[in-house]
């Protein structure tokens, strides 16, 4: 049996090699005209490391979703999200901060840098700019621009601008929130269900659960309105839906903050329990190592694994946890189990509260001093709102 365990992801990962070759070899001229894009995923650090990531693959551009799309529309637009085009071992170049790194994308097109911010930074400030390009490549002509620009001495270079996030000296705490049925209705326990919902709708008609915009804006806060507090979503969704939730969390309101996802491929660990528990707490240790002196509100739900990856980040982090809300979306059985995970953390004086709806949690973070009472009544409205919509 190990045999078989050690052999059936090697071989996946082969399969997937071999497949991305034989594409490259069929479909390479046809692509020839595709755009480059760099996909940008917000970055974010301390005032002394900061970390970007980011993806170039030759796409076509996604339209822009409305609630007005169809069935067919919304089905598209995910086939072009998985669709894509990888560019691998492109040169990348990352300017921020007046500095200027150069990195190399892998065999799937990711890149990752680190920069180190220089000491004078604004306080007041928690979002800066950065630019991303590619060295020796320029945007393909299509036979319009042939035409019209048969004369231009080059093509346009290949250019994205970002914003990374960096937490003020003045933070309170931190928030790091799961996405899937904690944010976003999904009902990942049921696997169709959750196919549904991703692969045929958009981000206007994918439903937030209750409350939960006013909640993070409140956390965001917290209880001096003048703080900003930074709030980062960790999922083990592909980062092919990356745009989809930049979207949703504008359409809704939720507050802006780094999405970390993961690389999709064939392994056959991507939908285990074990590869979204690796995962997750992977990016909940590298959020906590670049805020070494921030305390953290952790949420998440009771469908999957965020109560146990919870409560191994309170052991390994003694002192830095304030608080963990878990939305109860699970079966009885599962919620004794999750019981007995609180008062595990209980005994390390860490309040887990396994909660049916947005304002218990926001009285529960009201009464220890982590949002202004003031915004009950809003998110108890924003609440009421989302049910009625």
């Amino acid at each position: 049996m190990a045999f078989w365990k050690d052999l059936l992801p090697s071989a996946s990962v082969d399969a997937e090699t071999q497949f991305d070759r034989l594409k490259s070899r069929l479909f390479g001229r046809l692509d020839d005209r595709k755009s480059y894009r760099i996909i940008y995923y917000r970055g974010f650090g301390s005032p002394s490391e900061v970390w970007l990531k980011g993806r170039v693959l030759r796409q076509r551009d996604l339209s822009t979703p409305s609630d007005r799309d169809t069935f067919w529309q919304n089905l598209l637009a995910t086939y072009q999200r998985f669709e894509s085009d990888e560019v691998p071992g492109v040169t990348v170049r990352v300017e921020a901060f007046g500095q200027t790194v150069t990195t190399v994308t892998d065999r799937e097109g990711y890149f990752d840098v680190t920069i180190n911010p220089p000491s004078d930074l604004l306080p007041g400030r928690a979002w800066f700019p950065v630019r991303y390009s590619l060295e020796g490549v320029e945007q393909p002509k299509t036979k319009l621009d042939e035409a019209l620009l048969a004369d231009a001495e080059q093509n346009e270079p290949v250019v994205k601008d970002g914003y990374l996030m960096i937490s003020p000296p003045y933070s309170q705490f931190g928030v790091i929130s799961d996405i899937d049925d904690t944010v976003l209705v999904t009902d990942a326990t049921n696997l169709l269900q959750t196919a549904r919902l991703t692969f045929l709708g958009n981000a206007y008609t994918r439903l937030p659960f209750a409350g939960i915009a006013a909640f993070y804006r409140a956390l965001q806060s917290g209880p001096v309105t003048t703080l900003f507090n930074p709030i980062y979503f960790v999922s083990s969704s592909p980062w092919n839906l990356y745009d989809l939730l930049v979207d949703f969390f504008r359409i809704q309101g939720i507050p802006k903050g780094p999405i970390l996802l993961r690389d999709f491929n064939l392994s056959t660990n991507l939908l285990s329990a074990e590869g979204h528990h690796i995962h997750k707490l992977a990016m909940i240790r590298k959020v906590l190592d670049v805020n070494p002196h921030l305390p953290f509100v952790l949420i998440g739900d009771s469908g999957q694994q965020d109560p146990e990856i919870y409560s191994q980040v309170v052991r390994e982090n003694p002192g830095r946890i304030r608080a963990i809300y878990i939305r109860d979306v699970s079966t009885d059985q599962r919620d004794e189990s999750v019981r007995e995970l609180i008062r595990t953390t209980e005994a390390d004086n860490v309040p887990m509260l396994l909660v049916s709806d947005t304002v218990a949690a926001a009285e529960h973070a009201a009464s220890i001093g982590l949002i202004d009472p003031d915004t009950i009544p809003e998110i108890r409205a924003d609440r009421r709102a989302d049910k009625e919509t």
